[in-house]
């Protein structure tokens, strides 16, 4: 097997559930030492980060990702221990295989190529890896990326290996992601005895008609490189479990996926408008896990579909669809953000997997990347 999958399966047999590393840093840092690297370690409270660059002088290119996984979900549904990879039908199996050893491997290997031909090649490369984004991505790549503007350090590449294909390996580029805003909503009511209504109050009765309109609304259109906004429930919480209750309180989760054709403020002031016009008595906890990113298709979307386009014959589409990545903290720093990587159909699944051919052809795709971004700089 190729040293990119001989690297990816070391990295999945090191149990690393976020937002725990399992070592699968101290065996990337020491590859990249190896080849000329500084490497930082920027651990903030159980979180581990590095941030590792060869150069010091511009353009920068990074490749950024996380060795966290989640959690694996029943063993025993498991055809194989997801911490001992396993290569059948083609197929490398366990915890993170696809999201997202396999691509840190990949570009692990790529630069280890590249480096190779091009010792003394333009610009500096640089990694910024962490072990929390698969968890609350408080202390991993947002505070290095507080770090490193603090310090004025720039980025004006950032290739972000998360698993964006869909069918084919390299059939889907995405160049942005939509923002998260999430909602914990509490409706007050008064609980009583199911007979006697009048003595209560009933909020789940109360909050039915603003559901029906949360949840049918049409926030907006979308636009050229985003799907329209949308609104979904999570969880729903109301009673005592007695049949005979009309409970005091009713707990509604929800989230919004949203595009850069909305604002927070504007979706924040809709909902509780909603919740006015039918009289909802309410508390509700926002937090925002992640405004919307766009990078403008340029240099770095032009080579990494190039690159893509000699390696496999196909042309990627440009997308933004998809949950939050870390691309959210790094685009704000003024960085051109793309991000590539493995098919995400077994992602967070039982028997996660990723093919060996896809493994070794997302590596070229990478160091064919390296070569076109930095030969224009």
């Amino acid at each position: 097997m190729s040293a990119t999958v001989e690297l990816a399966k070391e990295l999945i047999s090191r149990p690393s559930i976020s937002p725990l590393d399992g070592g699968c840093q101290a065996v990337m840092i020491e590859r990249l030492r190896a080849i000329g690297f500084k490497v930082e370690i920027l651990n903030f409270g159980s979180v581990q980060n590095f941030w590792a660059t060869r150069g010091d002088v511009g353009p920068v290119f990074c490749f950024a990702g996380h060795t966290d996984v989640v959690p694996t979900g029943p063993l025993e549904e498991w055809s194989t221990d997801p911490f001992t990879p396993s290569v059948r039908d083609g197929s490398l199996y366990g915890r993170g295989a696809a999201d997202m050893k396999s691509g840190l491997a990949a570009m692990l290997t790529a630069v280890e190529a590249f480096v190779a031909q091009y010792p003394d090649h333009q610009g500096t490369l640089a990694f910024l890896i962490t072990s929390d984004e698969e968890g609350p991505s408080v202390d991993g790549t947002r505070r290095v990326v507080e770090e490193l503007r603090a310090r004025k350090q720039n980025i004006d590449w950032c290739l972000v290996g998360e698993p964006s294909s869909e069918s084919i390996l390299g059939d889907t580029l995405k160049i942005g992601r939509r923002g998260s805003l999430s909602g914990h909503l509490t409706v007050h009511g008064v609980q009583g005895h199911i007979a006697y209504p009048q003595f209560a109050d009933n909020p789940v009765h109360a909050f039915a008609p603003a559901l029906v309109d949360l949840t049918t609304r049409t926030w907006d259109n979308g636009n050229e490189h985003f799907q329209p906004s949308s609104l979904q429930v999570s969880n729903i919480v109301a009673g005592t479990g007695a049949p005979n209750v009309i409970p005091g309180h009713l707990t509604v989760r929800f989230n919004l996926r949203f595009s850069t054709a909305q604002t927070v403020e504007k979706l924040q002031l809709t909902v509780e408008n909603i919740l006015k016009v039918h009289r909802v008595k309410y508390s509700l906890d926002w937090v925002v896990s992640g405004l919307p990113f766009l990078t403008v298709p340029g240099a770095l979307s032009q080579a990494a579909s190039r690159a893509v386009e000699e390696i496999t014959r196909q042309i990627p589409k440009l997308s933004t669809t998809g949950g939050t990545s870390d691309g959210r903290f790094i685009a704000p720093m003024g960085a051109q953000v793309v991000e590539l990587g493995v098919i995400n159909r077994s992602i967070h699944k039982v028997n996660e997997c990723v093919r060996l051919a896809d493994i070794d052809v997302l590596h070229q795709i990478y160091r064919r990347t390296l070569e076109l971004i930095l030969q224009k700089a």
